[in-house]
């Protein structure tokens, strides 16, 4: 029995509320797990999904998660958004070139190494070698766009790494529609037409011209509204987007993303990304749950040696080539050595890439890359979070407490003897100094009377003014206020 039947009986809308809960509130204590193994918030989101799946607990019907399809589209437009604020035109000059030759690297060496791997290892047809090598291209902006949202880094490597990601996808298109082509001229009966090949490019391109538009006419407008006003609008914009990509089957991010550089291009106003930051985090873990939630058990076990191997080999293309493009570019050692470890996801594209593929090659191996591609993408997403926070960790974002801070700490303190004997000797100054002001007041000296300081003392504490100092003599104050003063 599996658990979603406990309630399944209910009305719709109780189901679909209960489903949520349950998503939610397990996305929320799984990641209560993976930071006691210091893993990001992501593979306890995609983990709870696992367990929560039909595989297993089955505590989600398989209706709700089909039904809740569009929830991907809304997290990708709302993601993508976010990595559009680091086309900044001023960062583009200083890094365009730069950030171009790295993501050519990493994309073409990927693909070259998988199909290479997959025909001379295992002697498959050019076909699907080609296919598979092109898919390889992909990487998922995502689960990196989360952990970077949840150590809230910046930086010269965060900038060059989500630019590589946001460019890759261009790259990747471009890459399988040329060899969807030759593929398709090859297959013969199974061939795609001119048509297949050129329209995605095309929806591609308009999805492009879509977000700018967007971007372009509502950028201004939003320079004098409220910050729940523009929260509302730039909503309404990327569900709208999202939905028209929809309807001609292509991925919002491209749209989404060119639509978020142009509206901080216009508009400089970093605010309203911290706003959707705090706003997101709901949508982003019904996303990776989801995620989990579509895995197959079954199908991860059925790739075999041909799905390690390109797991495997795609991983080493991508740091490999992105290695090699930042010695090219003569990029910093922190980025040269530990970009391609933030490169690792793949997901939506890659999917959907496969869903074409499918349509070319026979029937059997069709469904085996498609396989293929469906069961890496869950290992992707597994892994890809924790070699992000790697990335992140070792090439100085994150600078986490360590013992030689605490030891700084304790040098640039006064030991404890030497500020006891401070105090003592300060507090007889003080000491000293008090009863000279009374015998000056006692004989008329040049105090006005005896009262001046502890009247000056009251006239200080009610200014409501912060008048305590640093070290010993604020120490020292203290103890005066307390003892002295009265």
């Amino acid at each position: 029995m599996k658990l979603y039947q406990l309630y399944s009986q209910f009305d719709t809308p109780t189901v679909v509320l209960i489903s949520l809960a349950v998503i939610l509130a397990s996305g929320f204590l799984l990641t209560r797990i993976t930071k006691l193994l210091h893993l990001p918030n992501v593979t306890g989101y995609i983990l709870a999904g696992i367990l929560l799946g039909p595989d297993l607990l089955g505590a989600v019907s398989p209706e709700i998660i089909s039904g809740m399809s569009f929830v991907s589209d809304i997290a990708l437009a709302f993601i993508a958004f976010g990595v559009g604020k680091f086309f900044k035109l001023e960062r583009l000059k200083k890094t365009g070139w730069r950030v171009i030759v790295i993501t050519l690297m990493q994309s073409v060496t990927a693909g070259i190494l998988v199909t290479l791997a997959v025909k001379w290892i295992f002697g498959l047809s050019w076909s699907f070698s080609l296919l598979l090598g092109a898919i390889a291209t992909a990487t998922a902006p995502a689960s990196t766009m989360m952990t970077i949202n949840q150590y809230h880094e910046r930086g010269e490597f965060v900038d060059t790494l989500l630019q590589v990601i946001a460019l890759d996808d261009v790259i990747c298109l471009l890459l399988f529609s040329v060899v969807a082509a030759v593929v398709g001229a090859e297959n013969g009966g199974n061939a795609l037409s001119v048509t297949d090949i050129v329209l995605p490019v095309v929806y591609n391109i308009g999805a492009i011209a879509l977000g700018a538009v967007c971007g372009f006419v509502t950028g201004p407008m939003m320079k004098r509204r409220k910050k729940d006003n523009k929260l509302i609008i730039v909503t309404a914009v990327l569900f709208a987007i999202a939905g028209v990509c929809s309807v001609f089957g292509v991925s919002p991010l491209l749209s989404c993303m060119v639509y978020g550089a142009v509206y901080i291009n216009f508009t400089k106003d970093k605010e309203l990304y911290h706003q959707i930051n705090h706003f997101t985090p709901p949508i982003m873990t019904i996303f990776f749950v989801l995620s989990g939630l579509n895995f197959d058990l079954k199908s991860f076990a059925s790739i075999g040696l041909i799905g390690l191997t390109y797991v495997i080999v795609r991983i080493i293309g991508k740091m490999g080539g992105a290695f090699l493009g930042n010695v090219i570019t003569h990029q910093s050692k922190e980025i040269r050595n530990y970009l391609g470890f933030a490169l690792v996801p793949s997901a939506g594209v890659a999917i959907g890439l496969a869903f074409l593929s499918q349509r070319i090659l026979p029937e059997e191996t069709g469904n085996l890359l498609m396989t293929i591609i469906l069961a890496s993408a869950v290992v992707y997403e597994l892994i890809g979070p924790v070699c992000a926070r790697f990335a992140l960790f070792h090439s100085g974002c994150i600078k986490p407490a360590t013992e030689q801070t605490t030891e700084n700490v304790i040098v640039d303190s006064s030991p404890v003897a030497d500020t006891v004997n401070s105090i003592e000797t300060a507090v007889a100054a003080t000491a000293n100094a008090v009863a000279d002001v009374e015998m000056a007041g006692e004989a008329g000296g040049t105090f006005s009377d005896k009262t001046s300081v502890p009247s000056n003392v009251k006239q200080s504490d009610s200014s409501g003014a912060d008048t305590r100092t640093e070290g010993s003599a604020g120490i020292v104050t203290l103890i005066y206020k307390n003892n002295y003063k009265k």
